[in-house]
């Protein structure tokens, strides 16, 4: 609170760096402490909002892997994204804190190419024209860059694959290069399939809220007998888009079943769709 107390006219330096030792010292503190700076992000009070970005800011150059791992995780980006996008926060927000939020997203994906959700997360902005183009950022006002991490290679995850190209790479002959060079096409094919399959769940879940949110409102009109005769159109083809969208999501869910946080995503918009298609079923079908 002091460190995002709004009444500040510059940054309470003290209270960030207390607030940064306490995130590093407690096991959970990444998971706290962006909950308490999303909060504070989404305040309609500017000041407020633009301290709680600093403080962000810091951490991501203070507070190590743990919390970039915690930063780079769907749930803290959907609270930041709510602060842009006019279905949310997006409405009341001050255009100099929407600007802030889009420089962190974007500052991100240059300094993390490696977090599949960040890129994702900004690209998904950006299709939805919600950011226009890349923002400038400005030398003066960025933080340095965090602390290097590793380039997190291909073949970390696999060990065995990773000593077999090694072997590989040393060997003169040329099938060996051969081999070589197929285990890395194969391996590469791997992780585009993955990116892909990210990229269709973002994209999906997305359709799923916007489309449940439609149809809640023409749902409430119809209910009151205030629905235009295409606007009833419009409600039968949003309940049939619906319908084929389940099939889909299932599909999602059985790829995603080794990710708990991504399955745990998916099942919350399926159980979403389940009831918007419900009350569908009992409001409209039933008459």
């Amino acid at each position: 609170d002091k460190a995002t107390d709004p009444s500040l006219s510059e940054e309470n330096w003290e209270c960030i760096q207390r607030f940064c030792d306490q995130v590093n010292a407690d096991t959970q503190g990444p998971l706290f402490a962006l909950r308490l700076l999303a909060h504070k992000i989404q305040s309609p009070q500017e000041g407020e909002a633009l301290h709680a970005l600093t403080v962000l800011e810091t951490c991501v150059n203070n507070c190590g892997d743990r919390f970039h791992s915690e930063m780079a995780k769907f749930r803290f980006l959907n609270e930041l994204i709510k602060v842009l996008s006019p279905k949310y926060y997006g409405i009341w927000s001050s255009e100099k804190v929407k600007s802030r939020v889009t420089e962190v997203i974007f500052s991100w994906t240059v300094w993390f190419p490696q977090e599949v959700k960040i890129q994702d997360a900004y690209q998904m902005l950006k299709k939805q024209g919600i950011v226009k183009e890349d923002p400038k950022l400005p030398e003066d006002k960025i933080l340095p860059p965090p602390s290097p991490r590793p380039q997190n290679s291909i073949f970390d995850t696999d060990e065995e694959k990773s000593k077999l190209l090694a072997r590989l790479l040393k060997s003169s002959h040329p099938e060996d290069l051969q081999a070589a060079n197929r285990l890395i096409q194969s391996v590469i094919k791997e992780e585009q399939e993955k990116s892909a399959q990210v990229s269709r769940r973002v994209n999906t879940i997305s359709e799923v809220s916007e489309n449940v949110k439609r149809m809640d409102e023409l749902l409430e009109n119809y209910r009151r007998h205030e629905l235009s005769s295409a606007d009833q159109e419009t409600l039968q083809a949003l309940f049939q888009r619906c319908e084929k969208l389940r099939p889909l999501l299932f599909r999602l869910a059985n790829e995603a079943v080794a990710d708990e946080e991504a399955l745990a995503e998916i099942l919350q918009a399926n159980d979403k769709l389940s009831q918007a298609l419900g009350q569908y079923r009992q409001v409209v079908a039933s008459q």
